[in-house]
């Protein structure tokens, strides 16, 4: 039979007594739903301000219905996310002054551009009417990846796109790292990424820094989202596009090299840096008497740790906040009597021990291959330069060794059949003592390398042989019957080793190559 409908105390059915107010947008749901809608809200509206540098929600929160209120560890907010957001409001609260909270930044951090008037260096990719630069003005970055090296200007290049991308309110710019990031991360930022897109048509910019250490199979979590255009992708790398990421994501972003920064270009940092901690340059004699200053930096300082970076600012400029940090320990700088800081003072405490090297990445591929090169040209200053280059940077001894054993017959060979037993020689010795007493080994080895008379018949000859055997058409030609063992009854009387002879080819009538081959020459204009 029928039932009629229950009502309230106050009139109202039951189904319009179960819906729940949303703290966050204020739209009523069913109490079964009421709890994954809320969860998505504040999702959306968190990421979405924390991706713009708010570290607050736009829509003004509400208690829940129920009037329980919710503490940090029962809020429906995911636990990433909430841990991020309290640490916002602890470093809020706790920084103090912003003086205070810029002395704990790295002198790097501090001076990372905001525009790109300000950017330094990179003019074969950010110079006038260049394609990235206008791209980059008109706020419509392709998907890319940034290759170079440490310190000349990646993460910089991606900071200025997220100031700009914070200015525009039509884009969103997100920034992960993959040393700690994983593929739940990605995921995440794509599933808000299509929120936004449906709901307000706003762009995704998904910033990955170190974007190699993802490997080739996890690099695959973008391919559809960079296909489809929801986000664009942003990689920073120092190792090569060509072996650290896949093909698919390789053929959908465009690879821009950036190359190191030039002296001059780290010079113009490091005084822009010095203006801004209240720093002038003197001669080191002399101080200058004109304006106010904190610190009187002598100018060889300057040019000394541009030279002495390899090119890399973060480098450069952390080295000079050293410098500077260390002189407030003998005396308090002030306006009236600046602290005067002299190149003895900075290399008393800061050693040129940096050198761009990596013994599993793209220098050290590049540096092996220009030692062989060298050896190859007779070029004995520049083998030694290079070999000198990888024993500073680390390179394994054993390694360098094998390479020079390699040279010694692709290069030389029968010219000089000595250079093989030298190499080899020398690879045995650098196994029984090691570094650093084996490095004059490898360096006698190579400038002998590079002295002895050059001959590349063997490895042009065993090239020709190599491409006739696989350019061969049909099956390859069987050994011919003469040439056969013959160690049984039966392959006698097959006729194995028939006719064979030991004297020279010219005086035994036979031939040594198999029908139809004979008389090929893989010496020929060698």
């Amino acid at each position: 039979m029928d039932t009629a409908p229950s009502f309230s105390p106050k009139g109202r059915s039951a189904a319009e007594v179960a819906k729940i107010s949303c703290p966050i947008c204020s739209k009523c749901y069913n109490e079964s739903d009421i709890q994954s809608h809320v969860d998505k809200c504040i999702f959306l509206n968190s990421s979405g301000n924390e991706a713009n540098g708010s570290s607050t929600v736009e829509t003004p929160m509400k208690r829940p219905a129920s009037g329980a209120s919710t503490s940090p560890e029962s809020s429906p907010l995911p636990a990433k996310i909430r841990r991020e957001s309290s640490n916002r409001d602890v470093n809020s609260t706790t920084s103090g002054s912003k003086g205070k909270a810029n002395d704990s930044k790295p002198l790097a951090e501090m001076m990372r551009p905001n525009s790109l008037g300000d950017y330094v260096g990179q003019e074969h990719l950010l110079g006038d009417n260049l394609v990235l630069r206008n791209l980059l003005e008109k706020d419509k970055p392709p998907s890319m990846i940034l290759w170079g090296p440490p310190g000349c200007g990646k993460t910089t290049l991606a900071h200025i796109i997220h100031q700009r991308c914070s200015a525009k309110s039509g884009t969103r710019f997100v920034k992960l790292s993959a040393t700690l990031a994983g593929i739940n991360d990605v995921k995440e930022a794509v599933k808000v990424a299509q929120n936004e897109q449906n709901l307000t048509r706003r762009r995704t910019i998904l910033f990955m820094d170190e974007i190699h250490r993802f490997n080739k199979l996890q690099q695959d979590v973008f391919l559809p989202h960079v296909e489809s255009g929801l986000i664009t992708l942003i990689g920073a790398t120092t190792e090569n596009p060509s072996f650290s990421l896949n093909n698919a994501l390789l053929s959908r972003c465009r690879v821009f090299v950036l190359e190191k920064l030039k002296t001059e270009h780290v010079v113009e940092i490091l005084m822009k840096a010095l203006a801004a901690v209240g720093a002038v340059v003197g001669n080191g004699s002399s101080i200058p008497t004109t304006g106010k200053a904190k610190y009187v930096v002598d100018s060889e300082c300057v040019k000394w740790l541009a030279e002495m970076c390899d090119g890399d600012a973060r480098i450069a400029l952390n080295s000079l906040q050293i410098a500077l940090e260390s002189s407030l320990r003998s005396e308090s700088p002030s306006i009236m009597c600046p602290k005067t800081i002299t190149l003895d003072d900075i290399k008393e405490g800061i050693k040129r021990s940096h050198m761009l090297y990596d013994r599993k990445g793209e220098e050290h591929y590049n540096i092996i291959s220009a030692l062989h090169k060298s050896i190859r040209a007779s070029d004995e200053n520049a083998s030694l330069y290079w070999l000198a280059r990888m024993l500073e940077g680390g390179e394994d001894p054993i390694f360098i060794a094998r390479r020079l054993v390699r040279a010694s017959s692709e290069d030389i060979g029968l010219a000089d059949p000595m250079a093989l037993t030298m190499a080899l020689s020398a690879m045995q010795a650098c196994q029984l003592v090691g570094m650093p007493e084996c490095d004059v080994f490898l360096a006698q080895t190579a400038v002998y390398l590079a002295r002895a008379p050059k001959s590349r018949e063997m490895d042009v000859a065993l090239g020709k042989a190599k491409s006739l055997i696989k350019s061969y058409p049909g099956p390859q030609p069987s050994v011919p019957l003469h040439l056969r063992n013959a160690p049984t009854r039966l392959m006698k009387d097959l006729g194995y080793s028939k006719g064979y002879n030991m004297r020279h080819k010219d005086v035994s009538g036979l031939s040594y190559l198999p029908e139809g081959l004979e008389g090929t020459n893989f010496f020929d204009g060698n």
